[in-house]
């Protein structure tokens, strides 16, 4: 890979990204915190968009799944019966001279602190396991309990898996969806959020009756809802492949397993997991399901789609960074984009202009998030808002007054259509389906 194209367009995209208020390094007026980053006004919206987009087609898209919203701290016999507490680790390796800590399977982090102790040899300790999850402590009084921060939101879908039941009747085969916090202590995070210690998950636990050619089947499909939806909402599909985990490297609870891989500037980088994880994490639980009409009990097995929100979110703002001679534009899939439209005054020292226009954007904010914008001439409008992704601008001029008309220019084609000023809802309306 050419470090220099993987330099500058992670550079372009994290000063973006600051710059226009997406993603701030967190707690930054004291330095930062590594592994830590706040949304900013337009992040938070980005963010959230991807979260609506994945529960519409993964819980509302489906009949046959429920969604859940579990505590992030549990009981910490849940992380003893999981395996966490003994198979959630990372291999660890500490350089004797600094003594700073990386990842053993890390070929890129070792090699890139190698260089800065060129004239030292042997520099690594032997590989320890580090476990993963981050403890916590709770009581008023000493000594506290301790529990932990959940690695994964899996646990909370396979916990309520009873009362989910019991209080939707629904049956085998169904999911359960859910989107939440998660907590890592990640060895080395790094690729702005790529690899973080605090993120959010969204996954479907799918349960199945236990069947080798059926669960097969099951797993495949979930691949292809999955990456498809990656695929409608703008990624480029030839920076998507499936990458299949080896034996010896799936995870402890995975009969097998495969990754979404999406070309990112810095590699094949995982955005998404599919995992049979069989009758693992039920068995585990002590949990079985009781067919109502046959009165057959058996353990279900569970195929899993596990994405990052913050992952994907990243590759989404990575993926649609395009630059057109001196034009910056992020070409997000409307549905993605924080803002669906800004309305402009021609002159803002117009107040017949700015009152009508005003009036536009106050109807269209009822139904969409639109932007209000004055500032400037037309032309820094038009570069300021494709530079954040806003896919159309709505401009009232003279002749508005006229005929009730306004001119909406496309971002991605920067052409300009007349459009009545009574069907700009059905016009944005028709193109966000």
């Amino acid at each position: 890979m050419d470090l220099n194209v993987h330099t500058s367009v992670m550079e372009k995209v994290t000063s973006l990204a600051k710059r226009r208020g997406f993603i701030f390094q967190g707690s930054e007026i004291y330095g930062g915190y590594q592994g830590f980053w706040d949304y900013g006004p337009l992040g938070v919206e980005l963010k959230n968009n991807v979260k609506k987009e994945w529960w519409k087609t993964m819980v509302y898209g489906r009949e046959d799944v429920v969604g859940i919203d579990a505590a992030i701290i549990m009981n910490p016999v849940v992380w003893e019966k999981s395996g966490h507490l003994k198979a959630f680790s990372d291999p660890l390796v500490e350089c004797k001279v600094c003594h700073r800590r990386v990842r053993a399977d890390n070929d890129e982090a070792i090699k890139d602190h190698e260089n800065s102790h060129p004239d030292e040899k042997d520099i690594w300790t032997d590989a320890k396991t580090f476990n993963l999850m981050t403890e916590v402590l709770l009581g008023t009084t000493e000594p506290k309990e301790k529990s932990y921060l959940r690695g994964e939101i899996t646990q909370g879908a396979f916990v309520n898996f009873e009362n989910v039941i019991n209080s939707t009747r629904i049956k085998v085969p169904f999911g359960i969806g859910q989107i939440g916090k998660a907590f890592r202590n990640e060895i080395t995070p790094g690729n702005l959020t790529f690899r973080s210690r605090e993120f959010e998950q969204m996954e479907l636990e799918y349960f199945v009756k236990p069947d080798d050619d059926a669960s097969a089947k099951t797993f495949d499909e979930f691949k292809e809802v999955r990456i498809n939806w990656y695929k409608n909402l703008g990624i480029d599909p030839e920076k998507l492949h499936f990458h299949d985990h080896e034996p010896e490297k799936r995870a402890h609870y995975a009969k097998y397993a495969t990754d979404i891989e999406y070309k990112a500037p810095f590699g094949w980088s995982e955005m998404e997991g599919i995992h049979h994880r069989g009758d693992f994490d039920l068995k585990n639980h002590g949990l079985k399901y009781r067919d109502e009409m046959t009165n057959e009990e058996y353990i279900p097995w569970v195929i899993e789609t596990s994405g990052g929100v913050d992952r994907a979110t990243l590759f989404f703002l990575i993926d649609s960074y395009r630059e057109e001679g001196e034009r910056v534009f992020l070409k997000l899939h409307p549905s993605l984009a924080p803002y669906k439209a800004a309305v402009f005054p021609l002159l803002k020292n117009k107040p017949e202009l700015v009152e009508k226009a005003r009036n536009i954007y106050k109807n269209l904010k009822k139904e969409f998030n639109v932007v209000w914008d004055d500032r400037g001439n037309i032309g820094k409008r038009y570069f300021a808002q494709d530079e954040i992704g806003t896919p159309w601008c709505v401009t009232v001029d003279f002749e508005s007054l006229e005929d009730d008309t306004v001119t909406v220019r496309d971002r991605d084609t920067a052409k300009q259509e007349r459009v009545d000023i009574d069907r700009l809802q059905s016009y944005f309306s028709d193109r966000l389906k």
